[in-house]
C-alpha cells in the first residue's frame, strides 16, 4: 500500500524525462496515473502500459479545447482527480544577450505552454481536486524562475510567472487544495542530452558537484504532493547550484 493508493494523478508532458519519472514514482506509490503528451504518442502509450493502472491521453495543453478534453478523459475513466502535476513545458536555447533572436511569436508560445496552460488546467481541475479529501497541484518550474539563468529569457520569465502563480493559487484555494512547485536546476533529461559541456561544468559550479537526475526531481514532486501541511512553496532542487 503506497501513499497514493486509490488516488488518481494526472502528469502532463509525461512521456519522457522528469514527467516520465514522476509518473513512475506515483505508480510506485499505488496511484492510477494518467500519462500525457502532445506528440510522443507511442512513448506515452508504452509508459502507460508499463504502469500498474496507467492511462494515456494525447493532448496539447497549450490548446484550450485539448485541455478540456484531457480532463474530461480523466474523469470519464476514473470519476475523480486527486493530483495534478503541471510538468509540460517548452523552451528554446537563446543567449540572454541576443534580444533580437526572441520574436513575439516565440515569447507568446512559451508563455502559453509554461504559464497559461498550467493556469487553465488548474482552473478546470479545481472543483474536482477540492472534492477529494486532499487534492493538490504540483507545478514543475525551474531554477531559472528564481535566479537570472536559464535557456532563454522567455523561458526564465515563464518559470518566474509559474512560481508566482503557484503562490497566488495556494493563497486562495486552501484548505481544500494545496498548490506547490518544484524548481529544478540542471537535470539530465532528453531535453539536456546535448548539453554535455554544461553537465561537465557542474563538477565545479554546484556544491553537490553534479547535475541532477530526473528521478530526484520526481521524488520532490511526490513528497510535496504527499505532505498535507505544505502549500504555497517553491522547492528548489538544484544540488545547490543557485547558491553559486
Amino acid at each position: 500500500m503506497g501513499r497514493f493508493q486509490g488516488k488518481v494523478v494526472l502528469v502532463t508532458g509525461s512521456s519522457s524525462g522528469i514527467g516520465r519519472r514522476t509518473a513512475e514514482a506515483f505508480d510506485a506509490e499505488g496511484a492510477s496515473v494518467v500519462v500525457n503528451s502532445a506528440r510522443s504518442v507511442e512513448a506515452g502509450q508504452a509508459l502507460a502500459g508499463e504502469l500498474r493502472d496507467g492511462f494515456y491521453v494525447q493532448a496539447d495543453v497549450s490548446d484550450a479545447g485539448s485541455c478540456e478534453a484531457l480532463v474530461d478523459a480523466v474523469l470519464d475513466r476514473y470519476g475523480r482527480l486527486d493530483v495534478l502535476v503541471n510538468n509540460a513545458g517548452i523552451t528554446k536555447v537563446i543567449p540572454h544577450r541576443d534580444l533580437d533572436a526572441v520574436d513575439d511569436d516565440l515569447f507568446r508560445r512559451i508563455l502559453e505552454v509554461n504559464v497559461v496552460a498550467p493556469f487553465r488546467l488548474a482552473r478546470r481541475c479545481m472543483a474536482h481536486l477540492a472534492a477529494t479529501d486532499d487534492g493538490c497541484i504540483v507545478n514543475v518550474s525551474s531554477l531559472a524562475g528564481v535566479r537570472p539563468t536559464g535557456s532563454s529569457i522567455p523561458y526564465a520569465v515563464s518559470k518566474a510567472a509559474l512560481n508566482h502563480l503557484t503562490v497566488l493559487l495556494s493563497n486562495v484555494v486552501g484548505p481544500s487544495v494545496r498548490v506547490n512547485a518544484v524548481a529544478p536546476g540542471l537535470v539530465r533529461t532528453p531535453w539536456t542530452a546535448e548539453w554535455q559541456a554544461l553537465h561537465d561544468s557542474m563538477a565545479t559550479r554546484a556544491p553537490l558537484k553534479r547535475s541532477g537526475e530526473a528521478g530526484e526531481v520526481a521524488e520532490a514532486v511526490v513528497s510535496l504532493a504527499a505532505n498535507r501541511y505544505v502549500t504555497g512553496q517553491v522547492l528548489v532542487v538544484d544540488g545547490g547550484l543557485g547558491l553559486r
